[in-house]
């Protein structure tokens, strides 16, 4: 993301009249001092693909996408050898929320990189974003091809057949992922996680390898407390891992929200009361967070707190049955 010196001088205005075809962009900006100082190193030479990406890059960070997509594709008509530029022009559309445009750019780059793995990887992982599993496998057995023991490659492997339902071969090709690589957090995550699903004793084992790899990863520490507490016979273990959480990073939501849970669990309420309006902090638009809230005030008998709660519920969800049931309870 841009930083906030960059934001704050970000002032774009449009003028075709005066401007280059070789600019590949009609935006001129003020106060940016970076893409100023591009806009006239461009101007003095216009053939150049890296003055192009690196101006596309800057206008990626400030947000304004169309100006990043022109001068990123004018960089690959310049230079079509630099796969970065692909790749940054992909995440542009993504995050333009342009999938298919940026499925194109990597299905173009996969053609022009037909052996370069990273590519590869990327190109199957926007064929899963839109839902291409066919696709996605096929690039995955083209990277095969090249490298048999790919670690990212089985991890792929593991994520679209995870997104199909096909667990069981989701878990053979998480295993290869970490047999490949034991460093792989996610494949040790996932692990765990669809091992839980299945109810097998050994899924913990895998969440405390993720830990071994980083034990202050959060996502790792968010599975295996949400793991100790889907089996209640650890919830003093789950609550230590989630206040860990929250102390690697205050504003993680989910922490404060299933501690929340568990306390309710335990009835106390208090704590409960306490967590629930710490997720409603970090985030204001949580609906369950403030259902939640509701009910323990409700079972506190604070009833117009909890009224208050369950009307800002369904003022952000107006589906929320369990919501609306303890308004009927309240009248």
């Amino acid at each position: 993301m841009m930083s906030l010196a960059l934001l704050m001088g970000l002032v774009a205005c449009k003028d075709s009249s005066n401007q280059s075809e070789n600019t590949a962009t009609n935006t001129t900006s003020v106060g940016i001092p970076a893409i100023e100082d591009l806009n006239k190193k461009i101007e003095a030479m216009p053939g150049s693909a890296e003055l192009h990406a690196a101006r596309g890059y800057l206008w990626y960070e400030a947000e304004n996408y169309d100006e990043s997509i022109a001068d990123l594709e004018k960089a690959i008509q310049l230079d079509s050898t630099r796969a970065e530029y692909f790749h940054t022009l992909a995440d542009v559309y993504l995050d333009y929320y342009k999938s298919r445009k940026a499925l194109n750019v990597m299905e173009r780059a996969g053609v022009a990189f037909p052996k370069r793995i990273p590519t590869l990887l990327k190109l199957a992982e926007f064929q899963l974003i839109v839902k291409q599993h066919p696709q996605a496998l096929f690039t995955l057995e083209r990277i095969k091809q090249i490298d048999p023991l790919n670690p990212e490659m089985f991890l792929m492997f593991g994520n679209v057949f995870f997104d199909m339902g096909k667990n069981d071969q989701a878990i053979t090709a998480y295993q290869s992922a970490v047999e490949n690589n034991p460093d792989l957090i996610d494949a040790w995550i996932k692990l765990g996680t669809l091992l839980a699903d299945k109810g097998s004793p050994i899924a913990e084992k895998y969440f405390d390898n993720a830990l071994r790899v980083d034990s202050n990863n959060v996502d790792a520490l968010h599975a295996k407390a949400y793991f100790l507490s889907n089996k209640k016979d650890d919830l003093n273990g789950a609550i230590k891992l989630y206040k860990k959480i929250n102390t690697i990073d205050q504003q993680y939501v989910d922490g404060y929200y299933n501690l929340g849970l568990i306390y309710l669990d335990m009835d106390s309420l208090d704590q409960a009361y306490k967590s629930f309006d710490l997720a409603i902090k970090f985030d204001p638009a949580f609906p369950g967070a403030y259902y939640h809230r509701g009910h323990t005030a409700e079972r506190q008998g604070n009833k117009e707190q909890a009224k208050s709660d369950f009307n800002n519920t369904l003022s952000l969800d107006p589906d929320y049955e369990a919501a609306k049931a303890g308004l009927k309870r309240l009248k």
